[in-house]
């Protein structure tokens, strides 16, 4: 019991613990020469092709949305008959 005890309190340490093993790179100054050059694309597509898919998919969804919005509202407008 001790020792699954032992064993949980040094796992919850480690997650826990400030410094790591190893150091990552920081990469946000590269991050913010890509988003910050004035390239004529907008921002929100300058991540690459998965931010334009991402974008794509969006407004696909938007106007099929809105499609089906106004094809509910004209059905509710227009009743069917008995």
């Amino acid at each position: 019991m001790f020792r699954t005890a032992t064993v949980v309190h040094q796992a919850v340490r480690r997650s826990f613990c400030s410094s790591s093993r190893r150091q990552m790179e920081n990469k946000v100054p590269e991050k913010q020469r890509l988003f910050q050059e004035d390239n004529g694309v907008p921002v929100h597509l300058k991540g690459g092709s998965g931010d334009a898919l991402l974008y794509r998919t969006t407004m696909a969804l938007t106007v099929l949305g809105v499609g089906y919005v106004f094809y509910e509202l004209v059905k509710a407008a227009f009743p069917k008959k008995n």
